[in-house]
């Protein structure tokens, strides 16, 4: 057990509490140390991660070789593979009816992509979110089997028996990731790893990356055939991005997508991903932070308040500038986006606080917050608190929500009990993540229901304010080698969080403000060249001014270290996250 908050920090600045690693952790650390070899920091990493000594090389550098599991273990997975190879090779008339969110729009360019190469084209049909509401509806799906003869749903159509009763004459296979029910509906091949009569072993994946599990088989059935298919490696950049955007845990499989998948980014090879870098100005080597907080938003943008298919295209296009006039319109979209949050955010997090911060489940809902903004809000609150969240928009007698999980905590399961129970009038998701409708009048008690439901998984019982580090360093030993050592433990993302350490006692040299609410500094303990560090936000709360404010005084400082790249050169920066006044 650790003894007390570290370096003594019960509230911060920030009004946190340090939580450091306990006694157990810290020698698991120094074993891994001594039988590997490895740095102390990196070894913390590991440790914090529960990586045994004996499976340190292999968590490193993982591979797809050695850790991408049989398509044909999934149900329906060699039926499905089958169905839409036939279609590719025949000319058939292929649709593709995809979620509007990161994950649906990268399934949908998979798809559009290996059809491509494979000479063919596809209609893609993504749902508006306020007009149509998640998933497949009857008459959308009516239409497009009026026209086609292969309806491929990804990222969506677990639950939708009618809609894909409705598709008669066509053949419909579903890609999909969210719990599903009891039944299935009619469709050719329902491949899910989050079947009820699946084991759950790859329950982690992303829709995206059922998808290419799919190709793999699609192409295993061409070799037999005796022919040859696209090269599946060239996708991972965007099975990568559906991975971290849809903050499915990085770990097993998913590791080796996403560390695949950013070297594929790297190369620039995406018209579409490369418009969409060029106007957020991204000027590195693409990291799962850029995915996750970068990319995917604008990617999402046109989903929730634009052109529902606008980020699918996108990412499926292949001339740079019709890419590029895409890019700049989503870009635009996420800016309108971030105004609406903003307020919806500033509304909920008032609502929130007004009814606790400390229960199980933090809710709040709203007459007309916009229904395309409800989920970022809902993952805000969940950082804000470290519980549970539900942001739910109402709109006359009914109101869309969407909730966002902490680990540990299936939030999906719990909302798709609360629909079964009659209190929702529908609701899905998956373990992080999960969307619902409701009657305005059920709006209470179905939040009450799913507060105890949530309470027996755990929620609510960790610190709200905890900020859990890795250890203690000294400027000296952040250097450019011991942050490419820790980046071999990533990709860092769910599941996975980034190393976080602290600094003691450090002395501010050099404070200033950067735009409107960011801050930059220099720090030391006096014996070496200074430290810089970043502090995003820093003056949307106390953080900033205390620390631009610092008269002299000495820090306990904390966050996340990683490599700025400037004209050619690395250097180590942190990104300063919380500080603490260190005690005289």
């Amino acid at each position: 057990m650790q003894d007390g908050p570290y370096l003594g920090v019960a509230a911060s600045l920030t009004g946190r509490r340090w939580v450091g690693p306990d006694v157990g952790r810290t020698r698991a650390a120094e074993a891994l140390a001594q039988a590997t070899g490895l740095g102390p920091a990196l070894c913390a990493t590991l440790a914090r991660l529960g990586v045994p000594a004996e499976e340190c090389a292999g968590y490193l550098e993982p591979t797809l070789r050695e850790l991408l599991p049989d398509p044909r273990s999934l149900r329906d997975m060699q039926a499905a593979a089958a169905r839409v190879l036939r279609a590719a090779r025949g000319g058939e008339r292929i649709a593709i009816f995809a979620d509007y969110d990161v994950d649906g729009g990268a399934s949908a360019a998979l798809l559009i992509d290996w059809l491509r190469q494979m000479g063919r084209t596809a209609t893609l049909y993504i749902p508006d979110r306020i007009d149509e509401g998640y998933g497949p509806n009857e008459p959308a799906m009516a239409e497009l089997a009026a026209g086609h003869d292969l309806i491929v749903c990804v990222d969506c159509g677990t639950l939708s028996h009618g809609p894909v009763a409705a598709a008669a004459g066509a053949d419909v296979v579903v890609l999909d990731h969210h719990l599903g029910g009891e039944t299935l509906p009619d469709a050719l091949a329902v491949v899910n790893p989050n079947r009820q009569d699946e084991d759950g072993a790859l329950g982690h994946l992303c829709a995206a990356a059922v998808v290419f599990l799919m190709l793999v088989e699609a192409g295993r059935q061409l070799r037999a055939a005796g022919a040859r298919g696209p090269e599946l490696m060239d996708l991972l950049d965007l099975v990568a991005l559906a991975t971290v955007a849809d903050v499915a845990p990085l770990r097993g499989v998913n590791r080796a997508f996403v560390r695949q998948g950013l070297k594929v980014m790297a190369r620039r090879e995406r018209p579409g991903l490369v418009a969409l870098s060029d106007v957020a100005r991204l000027d590195t080597a693409p990291t799962s932070y850029h995915l996750g907080y970068v990319l995917g938003p604008r990617v999402n943008a046109g989903g929730r308040i634009g052109q529902a298919d606008l980020g699918a295209r996108l990412l499926a296009e292949t001339d740079p500038t019709t890419a590029r006039a895409m890019a700049e319109k989503l870009d635009a979209l996420n800016t309108e986006r971030r105004e609406v949050e903003a307020a919806v955010r500033a509304a909920a997090v008032a609502q929130a606080e007004a009814r606790g911060l400390d229960a199980p489940l933090v809710w709040a809902a709203g007459e007309g917050w916009h229904p395309g903004v409800v989920g970022i809000v809902a993952s805000r609150l969940k950082e804000l608190t470290n519980r549970p969240a539900i942001v739910i928009g109402l709109d006359g007698d009914t109101g869309k929500g969407s909730g966002r999980s902490v680990a540990g905590v299936d939030l999906g399961a719990s909302i798709q009990r609360l629909a079964g129970e009659g209190l929702l009038l529908k609701g899905g998701g998956h373990r992080m993540a999960a969307g619902l409708t409701v009657a305005r009048a059920a709006v209470e008690p179905a939040m009450e229901r799913l507060a105890e439901l949530l309470a027996r998984q755990g929620a609510g019982q960790g610190g709200a304010a905890d900020l859990r580090l890795d250890g203690l360093l000294m400027p000296g030993a952040a250097d450019v080698e011991m942050i490419l050592a820790l980046d071999r433990a990533g990709p860092f993302g769910q599941g996975a969080a980034a190393p976080r350490f602290a600094f003691g006692d450090m002395g501010i040299t050099f404070a200033k403000r950067v735009g409107e609410s960011h801050l930059r500094i220099g720090f030391g303990d006096g014996t070496g060249p200074a430290l810089g560090a970043i502090a995003f936000g820093a003056f949307d709360g106390p953080l900033g001014p205390a620390l631009l404010d610092h008269r002299g005084r000495r820090f306990h400082l904390a966050g996340r270290l990683e490599l700025n790249e400037w004209q050619g050169r690395r250097s180590v920066q942190l990104r300063l996250e919380d500080a603490a006044v260190a005690s005289s």
